[in-house]
């Protein structure tokens, strides 16, 4: 007998053993769920936590188990945990999911997508390591030692922070960047700008503006014809969710694989029983627009946000569940980055937009950090901290309100004057 159509689900799938996943697990059982938890992984492994393979990459070789780290036991807490047994196919019907694994097919009455990203080598780029995984981070960690020469493609946060721990460790390390300045992605040019100092400073070389045409054993061959010899060379230039085992299933992709939901994490244009969170979610905000996944705070938070609206009951026929009418309200996370990076901590907190002005409070070339906001009049998109935890906790506590927080100039000028008072919700 199918399930009513307005009915909370009996059997969850969870496809995914990561944070995104582990999370999801845990917020089920918190919410009172008894219903049957299926758990599909890929890798192999224990849930385990991936900023420290960056960030810790040669002083914790081993992988930081989410048993340990969150105090989460998935495989105490789901019925029934494969973590080597990757999807390969799902379909979507009228009574729930039907997921296809070299170990049979499974069902459920509503699936979460929560397999992650892969990092991004381009073609013809097979030479270099990526690190995204415990298994890339062993790699990698094996071959680092005094004197060994890194070559880094890429001065975003993964590539800045492996440039900072090899080279602290002895490693001769270069990074290469096709933009003009690190962090262009994340920060634009003019706050990534002021990151540059931080290479030298760190024993790194920073070269950027330069186009790795060629990626060899023993190098990289820029487009210049410039090459810039390495014992080692790592892509570090980006990652996109790890959803290719969807094609066929009918969900709507986007160009990058990334899957649009609403603010119960809801597929859009799928049903309510099929629900993405972490790295796969394209999520909407109504403080920021769509907010790409990617970080781990975003997996880390959402799937609360995300078993709350699965497990109300939906509003009605083509209801997401949960975003209207008697659902629960729903909290609308603000995006999170922080980075331990060449002597330097960052927090990123918003989403800046484009044409916002930067106002910086704070010498980026003095010893006390320093904080850029992001703004279009009074209202502030985004806020980024550097060596400064108290703006931390000042800018997150701003962005926890409906809309975007106001700022006080004049209180902003003063630096006498903690962020906190120059920011309002």
């Amino acid at each position: 007998m199918s399930r009513p159509p307005s009915s909370p689900p009996r059997a969850v799938l969870v496809v995914g053993a990561g944070l995104a996943a582990t999370q999801t697990v845990a917020a089920l059982r918190e919410r009172g769920f008894d219903g049957h938890v299926r758990v599909l992984g890929a890798e192999g492994v224990a849930p385990y936590d991936r900023p420290p393979l960056s960030k810790h990459l040669l002083d914790r070789p081993d992988p930081a188990l989410l048993a340990d780290e969150l105090g989460i036991d998935v495989t105490g807490l789901a019925d029934d945990v494969r973590l080597a047994s990757p999807v390969h196919g799902l379909a979507v019907t009228g009574q729930g999911v039907e997921a296809a694994t070299e170990d049979g097919t499974f069902t459920a009455d509503a699936v979460v997508l929560a397999t992650g990203a892969r990092a991004v080598r381009p073609a013809g780029w097979e030479p270099a390591l990526t690190l995204h995984t415990a298994a890339d981070a062993a790699v990698l960690r094996a071959r680092l030692r005094t004197g060994h020469r890194l070559v880094v493609i890429g001065a975003g946060w993964i590539g800045a922070e492996v440039a900072g721990v090899a080279a602290a460790a002895g490693v001769e390390v270069t990074v290469v960047e096709a933009s003009g300045v690190p962090l262009a992605r994340a920060l634009g040019d003019e706050a990534g700008t002021l990151t540059e100092p931080w290479y030298a400073a760190a024993g790194v070389e920073l070269v950027t503006g330069a186009q790795v045409v060629q990626v060899r054993a023993d190098g990289v061959r820029l487009a210049d014809d410039r090459v810039l010899p390495a014992d080692t060379v790592l892509a570090a230039v980006g990652a996109r969710p790890a959803t290719a085992w969807l094609a066929g299933s009918g969900l709507p992709l986007e160009p990058d694989g990334s899957l649009r939901v609403d603010e119960g994490y809801a597929v859009l244009g799928a049903p309510p029983s099929v629900r993405a969170v972490g790295d796969v979610a394209l999520r909407r905000s109504a403080r920021h627009g769509w907010v790409p996944g990617g970080h781990w705070d975003a997996a880390l938070r959402g799937p609360a946000t995300m078993v709350d609206a699965l497990l109300s009951v939906p509003d009605g026929p083509g209801s997401t569940g949960g975003t209207g009418g008697t659902g629960p309200t729903l909290e609308d996370l603000a995006p999170y980055v922080f980075s331990t990076q060449l002597g330097h901590e960052l927090a990123l907190v918003g989403q800046r937009r484009p044409g916002d002005e930067l106002v910086l409070r704070g010498d980026p070339a003095g010893p006390d950090g320093w904080t850029a906001l992001w703004c279009a009049g009074d209202e502030v998109s985004a806020v980024l901290s550097v060596d400064r935890p108290r703006d931390v906790a000042a800018a997150r506590r701003a962005f926890s309100h409906a809309g975007l927080p106001r700022v006080d100039t004049s209180a902003l000028r003063d630096l006498d004057r903690p962020l906190r008072d120059a920011l309002h919700g």
